[in-house]
Protein backbone atom coordinates (compact mmCIF):
# COMPACT_ATOMS: atom_id res chain seq x y z
CA UNK A 1 0.00 0.00 0.00
CA UNK A 2 1.29 3.62 -0.80
CA UNK A 3 0.59 6.27 1.47
CA UNK A 4 0.99 9.91 0.00
CA UNK A 5 0.16 13.38 2.14
CA UNK A 6 -0.70 16.70 0.32
CA UNK A 7 -0.47 20.02 2.28
CA UNK A 8 -3.13 22.07 0.47
CA UNK A 9 -6.71 20.98 -0.94
CA UNK A 10 -7.13 23.56 -3.26
CA UNK A 11 -7.30 22.80 -7.31
CA UNK A 12 -3.52 21.40 -7.76
CA UNK A 13 -4.12 19.03 -4.19
CA UNK A 14 -7.24 17.56 -5.51
CA UNK A 15 -5.74 16.97 -8.68
CA UNK A 16 -2.58 15.40 -7.91
CA UNK A 17 -4.87 12.98 -5.49
CA UNK A 18 -7.01 12.45 -8.77
CA UNK A 19 -3.96 11.55 -10.48
CA UNK A 20 -2.49 9.41 -7.87
CA UNK A 21 -5.91 7.28 -7.85
CA UNK A 22 -6.18 6.86 -11.47
CA UNK A 23 -2.29 5.58 -11.21
CA UNK A 24 -2.64 3.35 -7.96
CA UNK A 25 -6.69 2.25 -7.80
CA UNK A 26 -7.35 0.83 -4.21
CA UNK A 27 -3.37 0.50 -3.88
CA UNK A 28 -2.92 4.19 -2.32
CA UNK A 29 -4.44 6.58 0.28
CA UNK A 30 -4.03 9.82 -0.14
CA UNK A 31 -4.56 11.84 2.99
CA UNK A 32 -5.24 16.05 1.77
CA UNK A 33 -4.12 18.39 4.59
CA UNK A 34 -5.63 21.93 4.91
CA UNK A 35 -5.16 24.58 7.55
CA UNK A 36 -8.68 25.50 7.67
CA UNK A 37 -11.22 23.35 8.18
CA UNK A 38 -12.79 23.67 4.72
CA UNK A 39 -11.34 23.03 1.39
CA UNK A 40 -10.85 23.86 -2.15
CA UNK A 41 -8.41 26.55 -1.73
CA UNK A 42 -8.42 29.18 -4.27
CA UNK A 43 -11.96 27.86 -5.76
CA UNK A 44 -13.58 29.09 -2.24
CA UNK A 45 -11.48 32.20 -1.55
CA UNK A 46 -9.63 33.53 -4.52
CA UNK A 47 -11.96 32.93 -7.18
CA UNK A 48 -14.21 35.59 -7.79
CA UNK A 49 -17.72 35.50 -5.88
CA UNK A 50 -19.86 36.55 -9.40
CA UNK A 51 -18.05 33.94 -11.33
CA UNK A 52 -20.00 31.01 -9.62
CA UNK A 53 -19.21 28.81 -13.00
CA UNK A 54 -15.41 28.41 -12.45
CA UNK A 55 -16.09 27.95 -8.78
CA UNK A 56 -18.53 24.68 -9.81
CA UNK A 57 -15.31 22.89 -10.53
CA UNK A 58 -15.30 22.02 -6.92
CA UNK A 59 -17.74 19.37 -7.57
CA UNK A 60 -15.09 17.22 -9.51
CA UNK A 61 -13.21 17.48 -6.49
CA UNK A 62 -15.64 16.63 -4.23
CA UNK A 63 -16.13 13.03 -6.22
CA UNK A 64 -12.66 12.39 -6.23
CA UNK A 65 -12.56 13.45 -1.72
CA UNK A 66 -15.59 11.32 -1.16
CA UNK A 67 -13.73 8.53 -2.52
CA UNK A 68 -12.32 5.63 0.23
CA UNK A 69 -8.72 5.60 -0.20
CA UNK A 70 -9.11 9.84 -0.10
CA UNK A 71 -9.48 12.00 2.94
CA UNK A 72 -9.88 15.22 3.75
CA UNK A 73 -7.62 16.46 7.09
CA UNK A 74 -8.86 19.73 7.85
CA UNK A 75 -7.98 21.83 11.11
CA UNK A 76 -4.26 21.21 10.56
CA UNK A 77 -1.64 23.67 9.65
CA UNK A 78 1.66 22.24 8.96
CA UNK A 79 4.41 23.19 10.67
CA UNK A 80 2.75 24.39 13.28
CA UNK A 81 0.84 21.20 14.40
CA UNK A 82 2.55 18.40 12.45
CA UNK A 83 6.09 19.04 10.72
CA UNK A 84 7.21 18.11 7.52
CA UNK A 85 10.03 15.52 8.83
CA UNK A 86 6.94 13.90 10.92
CA UNK A 87 5.03 14.03 7.55
CA UNK A 88 7.42 12.45 5.83
CA UNK A 89 8.29 9.51 8.32
CA UNK A 90 4.63 8.41 8.21
CA UNK A 91 4.09 8.48 4.15
CA UNK A 92 5.35 7.65 1.35
CA UNK A 93 5.46 10.93 -0.34
CA UNK A 94 4.85 14.39 0.58
CA UNK A 95 3.54 16.68 -1.88
CA UNK A 96 3.39 20.57 -1.42
CA UNK A 97 0.13 22.02 -3.21
CA UNK A 98 -0.44 25.09 -1.17
CA UNK A 99 -0.11 27.75 -3.69
CA UNK A 100 0.75 31.47 -3.29
CA UNK A 101 -1.02 32.90 -0.61
CA UNK A 102 0.87 35.99 -0.02
CA UNK A 103 1.18 39.24 -1.84
CA UNK A 104 4.27 40.51 -3.43
CA UNK A 105 5.63 43.63 -2.36
CA UNK A 106 5.94 46.63 -4.60
CA UNK A 107 8.48 48.20 -2.14
CA UNK A 108 8.02 51.47 -3.05
CA UNK A 109 7.46 54.55 -0.55
CA UNK A 110 4.15 54.92 1.17
CA UNK A 111 3.47 51.11 0.93
CA UNK A 112 2.70 51.00 4.76
CA UNK A 113 -0.04 53.98 4.20
CA UNK A 114 -3.53 53.09 5.83
CA UNK A 115 -6.14 52.22 2.43
CA UNK A 116 -3.09 50.35 0.35
CA UNK A 117 -4.07 46.47 0.18
CA UNK A 118 -2.51 43.82 -1.59
CA UNK A 119 -4.97 41.85 -3.84
CA UNK A 120 -4.51 38.15 -2.14
CA UNK A 121 -5.86 40.97 1.45
CA UNK A 122 -8.49 42.70 -0.69
CA UNK A 123 -10.01 39.67 -2.63
CA UNK A 124 -9.97 37.15 0.18
CA UNK A 125 -11.63 40.25 2.39
CA UNK A 126 -14.91 39.78 -0.23
CA UNK A 127 -14.65 36.53 -0.23
CA UNK A 128 -14.62 35.60 3.55
CA UNK A 129 -11.25 34.21 4.03
CA UNK A 130 -10.72 34.15 8.22
CA UNK A 131 -7.15 35.86 7.78
CA UNK A 132 -8.86 38.73 6.17
CA UNK A 133 -12.54 39.14 7.19
CA UNK A 134 -11.58 42.01 9.49
CA UNK A 135 -10.05 44.02 6.68
CA UNK A 136 -12.62 46.94 6.94
CA UNK A 137 -11.30 48.82 3.82
CA UNK A 138 -12.44 52.37 3.81
CA UNK A 139 -14.57 53.09 0.52
CA UNK A 140 -15.75 56.98 1.24
CA UNK A 141 -13.41 58.28 -0.86
CA UNK A 142 -14.14 58.85 -4.31
CA UNK A 143 -11.09 57.77 -5.90
CA UNK A 144 -9.98 53.87 -6.43
CA UNK A 145 -6.44 52.78 -7.98
CA UNK A 146 -5.60 49.24 -8.88
CA UNK A 147 -2.22 48.24 -10.30
CA UNK A 148 -2.22 45.43 -12.56
CA UNK A 149 -2.74 43.97 -15.61
CA UNK A 150 -4.11 40.88 -15.35
CA UNK A 151 -7.04 39.55 -14.42
CA UNK A 152 -7.40 40.00 -10.35
CA UNK A 153 -7.39 43.46 -11.25
CA UNK A 154 -10.14 42.96 -13.34
CA UNK A 155 -11.81 41.39 -10.58
CA UNK A 156 -11.47 44.04 -7.79
CA UNK A 157 -12.14 46.92 -10.44
CA UNK A 158 -15.29 45.30 -10.89
CA UNK A 159 -16.59 44.34 -7.63
CA UNK A 160 -15.85 47.94 -6.82
CA UNK A 161 -18.28 48.72 -9.54
CA UNK A 162 -21.01 46.96 -9.18
CA UNK A 163 -24.41 47.57 -7.73
CA UNK A 164 -26.38 45.41 -5.11
CA UNK A 165 -28.11 44.14 -7.52
CA UNK A 166 -25.44 42.64 -9.74
CA UNK A 167 -24.15 40.76 -7.21
CA UNK A 168 -27.63 38.44 -7.09
CA UNK A 169 -26.28 34.81 -7.36
CA UNK A 170 -23.17 35.49 -6.31
CA UNK A 171 -21.07 34.33 -2.79
CA UNK A 172 -19.83 37.57 -1.88
CA UNK A 173 -19.75 37.81 1.74
CA UNK A 174 -22.32 40.33 3.60
CA UNK A 175 -19.83 42.08 5.66
CA UNK A 176 -18.11 43.27 1.75
CA UNK A 177 -21.87 43.39 0.63
CA UNK A 178 -22.13 45.86 3.24
CA UNK A 179 -19.43 48.15 2.90
CA UNK A 180 -20.00 47.81 -0.85
CA UNK A 181 -23.43 48.90 -0.40
CA UNK A 182 -22.26 52.35 1.22
CA UNK A 183 -19.40 52.94 -1.36
CA UNK A 184 -18.63 56.29 -2.32
CA UNK A 185 -16.00 54.86 -4.90
CA UNK A 186 -16.62 56.87 -8.46
CA UNK A 187 -13.01 56.70 -10.25
CA UNK A 188 -11.72 53.56 -10.62
CA UNK A 189 -8.09 53.44 -12.34
CA UNK A 190 -6.32 50.88 -13.26
CA UNK A 191 -2.48 51.25 -13.39
CA UNK A 192 -0.12 48.92 -15.87
CA UNK A 193 3.11 50.01 -16.16
CA UNK A 194 3.44 48.68 -20.00
CA UNK A 195 0.63 48.91 -22.70
CA UNK A 196 -2.00 47.11 -24.50
CA UNK A 197 -0.14 44.55 -26.07
CA UNK A 198 1.58 43.56 -22.93
CA UNK A 199 -1.45 42.72 -20.81
CA UNK A 200 -2.76 39.42 -19.55
CA UNK A 201 -6.62 40.11 -19.06
CA UNK A 202 -8.18 37.70 -20.73
CA UNK A 203 -11.28 38.35 -23.55
CA UNK A 204 -14.35 37.23 -20.81
CA UNK A 205 -12.74 39.10 -18.01
CA UNK A 206 -12.59 42.38 -20.44
CA UNK A 207 -15.72 41.87 -21.62
CA UNK A 208 -17.51 42.25 -18.77
CA UNK A 209 -16.92 45.46 -18.21
CA UNK A 210 -19.29 46.62 -21.12
CA UNK A 211 -22.29 45.45 -19.07
CA UNK A 212 -21.58 46.94 -15.86
CA UNK A 213 -25.00 48.76 -14.77
CA UNK A 214 -23.81 51.51 -13.44
CA UNK A 215 -19.97 51.70 -14.84
CA UNK A 216 -18.23 52.47 -18.54
CA UNK A 217 -14.77 51.29 -18.84
CA UNK A 218 -12.31 54.48 -20.72
CA UNK A 219 -8.87 53.94 -22.02
CA UNK A 220 -7.05 56.57 -24.33
CA UNK A 221 -7.20 56.27 -27.98
CA UNK A 222 -2.95 57.61 -27.95
CA UNK A 223 -2.28 54.22 -25.98
CA UNK A 224 -3.50 52.18 -28.51
CA UNK A 225 -0.67 50.88 -31.15
CA UNK A 226 -1.55 50.97 -34.39
CA UNK A 227 -4.31 48.52 -35.14
CA UNK A 228 -2.50 46.58 -38.34
CA UNK A 229 -0.23 45.52 -35.23
CA UNK A 230 -2.70 43.51 -33.16
CA UNK A 231 -2.16 41.16 -36.51
CA UNK A 232 1.18 39.90 -35.14
CA UNK A 233 -1.03 38.90 -31.82
CA UNK A 234 -2.57 35.34 -30.70
CA UNK A 235 -5.87 35.07 -30.96
CA UNK A 236 -6.53 35.33 -27.35
CA UNK A 237 -4.77 38.63 -26.86
CA UNK A 238 -5.69 40.14 -30.10
CA UNK A 239 -9.55 39.70 -28.66
CA UNK A 240 -8.54 41.28 -25.51
CA UNK A 241 -6.84 44.54 -27.28
CA UNK A 242 -10.36 44.30 -29.49
CA UNK A 243 -12.02 44.98 -26.35
CA UNK A 244 -9.77 47.65 -25.59
CA UNK A 245 -10.18 49.14 -29.18
CA UNK A 246 -13.93 49.24 -28.03
CA UNK A 247 -13.40 51.20 -24.80
CA UNK A 248 -11.76 53.89 -26.34
CA UNK A 249 -14.53 54.40 -29.01
CA UNK A 250 -17.34 54.87 -26.18
CA UNK A 251 -18.52 58.55 -26.62
CA UNK A 252 -18.64 61.12 -24.03
CA UNK A 253 -22.34 60.81 -23.69
CA UNK A 254 -22.41 57.48 -22.58
CA UNK A 255 -19.60 58.06 -20.01
CA UNK A 256 -21.89 60.60 -18.92
CA UNK A 257 -24.83 58.78 -18.00
CA UNK A 258 -22.92 56.40 -15.98
CA UNK A 259 -22.48 56.87 -11.99
CA UNK A 260 -18.32 55.05 -12.13
CA UNK A 261 -15.51 55.62 -14.54
CA UNK A 262 -13.18 52.81 -15.05
CA UNK A 263 -9.95 54.21 -16.76
CA UNK A 264 -7.17 52.04 -17.66
CA UNK A 265 -3.99 53.64 -17.67
CA UNK A 266 -1.62 52.24 -19.65
CA UNK A 267 2.29 52.98 -19.84
CA UNK A 268 1.57 54.12 -15.87
CA UNK A 269 3.76 52.80 -13.50
CA UNK A 270 3.21 53.61 -9.55
CA UNK A 271 6.70 55.41 -7.97
CA UNK A 272 5.20 56.07 -4.57
CA UNK A 273 1.96 56.45 -2.31
CA UNK A 274 1.89 59.60 -0.80
CA UNK A 275 -0.61 60.98 2.57
CA UNK A 276 0.20 61.48 6.04
CA UNK A 277 -1.33 58.55 7.56
CA UNK A 278 -4.24 57.39 4.90
CA UNK A 279 -2.90 56.97 0.97
CA UNK A 280 -4.16 60.38 -0.62
CA UNK A 281 -2.83 59.84 -4.31
CA UNK A 282 -0.12 57.50 -6.46
CA UNK A 283 3.01 59.28 -8.03
CA UNK A 284 3.13 57.47 -11.30
CA UNK A 285 6.11 57.48 -14.06
CA UNK A 286 4.94 57.77 -17.27
CA UNK A 287 7.15 54.51 -19.72
CA UNK A 288 8.08 53.57 -22.66
CA UNK A 289 8.45 49.68 -23.94
CA UNK A 290 11.09 48.54 -25.82
CA UNK A 291 11.29 44.16 -26.73
CA UNK A 292 8.69 43.91 -24.20
CA UNK A 293 9.69 45.88 -21.05
CA UNK A 294 8.90 48.69 -19.47
CA UNK A 295 11.50 51.88 -18.78
CA UNK A 296 10.60 55.63 -16.88
CA UNK A 297 11.08 58.34 -19.04
CA UNK A 298 11.10 60.76 -16.64
CA UNK A 299 7.61 62.21 -16.98
CA UNK A 300 5.46 62.06 -13.48
CA UNK A 301 2.17 62.87 -12.69
CA UNK A 302 -0.23 62.35 -9.45
CA UNK A 303 -3.38 60.01 -9.51
CA UNK A 304 -5.54 60.70 -6.79
CA UNK A 305 -6.15 57.89 -4.54
CA UNK A 306 -8.26 57.31 -1.48
CA UNK A 307 -7.64 52.85 -1.63
CA UNK A 308 -5.60 51.26 -3.71
CA UNK A 309 -5.19 47.61 -4.55
CA UNK A 310 -2.38 46.11 -5.72
CA UNK A 311 -2.56 43.03 -8.16
CA UNK A 312 1.20 42.22 -9.12
CA UNK A 313 1.33 38.37 -8.44
CA UNK A 314 1.88 36.63 -5.03
CA UNK A 315 4.40 34.13 -3.16
CA UNK A 316 4.20 30.88 -1.47
CA UNK A 317 4.24 30.45 2.21
CA UNK A 318 7.43 29.38 3.92
CA UNK A 319 7.09 25.83 5.63
CA UNK A 320 9.90 25.36 8.12
CA UNK A 321 12.47 22.79 6.29
CA UNK A 322 11.58 23.02 2.98
CA UNK A 323 13.80 24.45 0.83
CA UNK A 324 12.35 27.70 -0.56
CA UNK A 325 13.17 30.23 -3.86
CA UNK A 326 12.94 33.77 -2.47
CA UNK A 327 13.45 35.02 -5.78
CA UNK A 328 10.73 33.31 -7.32
CA UNK A 329 8.40 33.32 -4.73
CA UNK A 330 7.81 29.38 -4.66
CA UNK A 331 9.61 26.27 -3.59
CA UNK A 332 12.85 25.51 -4.60
CA UNK A 333 12.06 21.71 -7.00
CA UNK A 334 13.31 20.51 -10.13
CA UNK A 335 10.58 19.56 -12.00
CA UNK A 336 8.54 19.38 -8.96
CA UNK A 337 11.16 17.39 -7.13
CA UNK A 338 11.99 19.24 -4.06
CA UNK A 339 14.10 16.21 -2.14
CA UNK A 340 13.67 12.61 -1.92
CA UNK A 341 10.33 12.16 -0.82
CA UNK A 342 9.23 15.57 -0.86
CA UNK A 343 7.40 17.29 -4.15
CA UNK A 344 5.58 19.97 -5.06
CA UNK A 345 2.58 20.95 -7.44
CA UNK A 346 0.74 23.89 -8.46
CA UNK A 347 1.43 27.92 -7.64
CA UNK A 348 3.81 25.94 -5.09
CA UNK A 349 6.04 24.80 -7.83
CA UNK A 350 5.37 26.89 -10.59
CA UNK A 351 4.54 30.54 -9.06
CA UNK A 352 1.62 32.00 -9.65
CA UNK A 353 0.82 31.47 -13.19
CA UNK A 354 -1.77 29.46 -15.58
CA UNK A 355 -5.42 28.94 -14.96
CA UNK A 356 -7.14 26.40 -12.92
CA UNK A 357 -7.41 23.86 -15.64
CA UNK A 358 -3.50 23.99 -15.32
CA UNK A 359 -3.02 22.37 -11.95
CA UNK A 360 -4.58 19.06 -13.70
CA UNK A 361 -1.74 18.41 -16.07
CA UNK A 362 1.06 19.56 -13.43
CA UNK A 363 -0.54 17.07 -11.01
CA UNK A 364 -0.42 13.94 -13.07
CA UNK A 365 3.13 14.55 -13.93
CA UNK A 366 4.14 15.23 -10.34
CA UNK A 367 2.39 11.71 -9.50
CA UNK A 368 4.55 10.14 -12.25
CA UNK A 369 7.88 11.28 -10.85
CA UNK A 370 6.79 10.04 -7.51
CA UNK A 371 5.70 6.33 -8.56
CA UNK A 372 9.30 6.56 -11.27
CA UNK A 373 11.30 7.59 -7.29
CA UNK A 374 9.11 4.45 -6.06
CA UNK A 375 10.17 2.47 -8.17
CA UNK A 376 13.74 3.29 -8.59
CA UNK A 377 14.48 2.50 -4.70
CA UNK A 378 14.81 6.44 -4.30
CA UNK A 379 12.03 6.60 -1.68
CA UNK A 380 13.64 3.70 0.61
CA UNK A 381 11.67 0.20 1.15
CA UNK A 382 8.47 1.55 2.03
CA UNK A 383 6.42 0.21 4.87
CA UNK A 384 4.96 2.81 6.13
CA UNK A 385 1.75 3.59 8.28
CA UNK A 386 0.59 6.57 6.61
CA UNK A 387 -3.05 8.16 7.34
CA UNK A 388 -2.76 5.37 11.04
CA UNK A 389 0.47 7.40 12.13
CA UNK A 390 -0.66 10.63 11.43
CA UNK A 391 -4.34 9.78 13.68
CA UNK A 392 -2.54 8.51 16.53
CA UNK A 393 -0.45 11.78 16.60
CA UNK A 394 -2.99 13.81 16.20
CA UNK A 395 -4.82 11.81 18.97
CA UNK A 396 -1.50 12.26 21.02
CA UNK A 397 -1.53 15.98 20.45
CA UNK A 398 -5.39 16.65 20.87
CA UNK A 399 -5.83 17.88 17.30
CA UNK A 400 -9.50 19.06 16.36
CA UNK A 401 -8.72 17.30 12.58
CA UNK A 402 -11.95 18.57 10.48
CA UNK A 403 -12.89 15.70 8.08
CA UNK A 404 -14.79 15.84 4.43
CA UNK A 405 -18.18 14.58 6.11
CA UNK A 406 -17.60 17.66 8.74
CA UNK A 407 -17.63 19.89 5.67
CA UNK A 408 -20.74 18.76 4.37
CA UNK A 409 -22.43 19.59 7.34
CA UNK A 410 -20.56 22.91 7.25
CA UNK A 411 -21.49 23.53 3.84
CA UNK A 412 -25.52 22.18 4.56
CA UNK A 413 -25.03 25.38 7.15
CA UNK A 414 -23.69 28.07 4.90
CA UNK A 415 -26.00 27.32 2.48
CA UNK A 416 -28.80 27.25 5.14
CA UNK A 417 -27.87 30.61 6.22
CA UNK A 418 -27.72 32.20 2.49
CA UNK A 419 -29.41 35.78 1.58
CA UNK A 420 -32.05 35.78 -1.42
CA UNK A 421 -30.66 35.16 -4.63
CA UNK A 422 -26.80 33.78 -2.83
CA UNK A 423 -25.88 30.42 -3.17
CA UNK A 424 -24.68 30.08 0.48
CA UNK A 425 -23.38 32.98 3.56
CA UNK A 426 -19.76 32.01 4.42
CA UNK A 427 -18.46 31.34 7.96
CA UNK A 428 -15.66 33.98 8.17
CA UNK A 429 -13.84 32.75 11.03
CA UNK A 430 -12.65 29.34 12.07
CA UNK A 431 -14.20 28.94 15.18
CA UNK A 432 -18.08 29.52 13.56
CA UNK A 433 -16.82 26.70 11.14
CA UNK A 434 -15.97 24.53 13.81
CA UNK A 435 -19.29 25.05 15.56
CA UNK A 436 -21.30 24.49 12.15
CA UNK A 437 -20.11 20.86 12.08
CA UNK A 438 -22.03 19.87 15.04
Amino acid sequence: MRHIAIIGSGPAGYYTAEAAQKRWGDDVRIDVFDMLPVPYGLIRTGVAPDHQSIKGVSRRYEQVALTDNVRFVGNVKVGEHVSVGELQSMYDALVVATGAPHDRKLGLPGEDLANVYGSAAFVGWYNGHPQFAALDPDLSGKHAVVIGMGNVALDVARILAKTEAEFTGSDIVAHALDLLRASKVRKITILGRRGPHQIMMTPKELGELMHLDRASPRVDKRDLPDEADDALLEPGLRKSVSHLRSFAAIPESIHGDKDIEIEIDFFASPVAFEGESTVRSVRVERTMVDAGRASGIGEFYDVPADLVVSCIGYHSAHIPDVPFDERAGRFANDEGRILPGLYCVGWARRGPSGTIGTNRPDGYSVIERIAEDMESGALGPGGKKGRAAFDALAETRGLDVVTFRDWKKIEEAEEAAARDGAPREKFVDVEAMIRARG
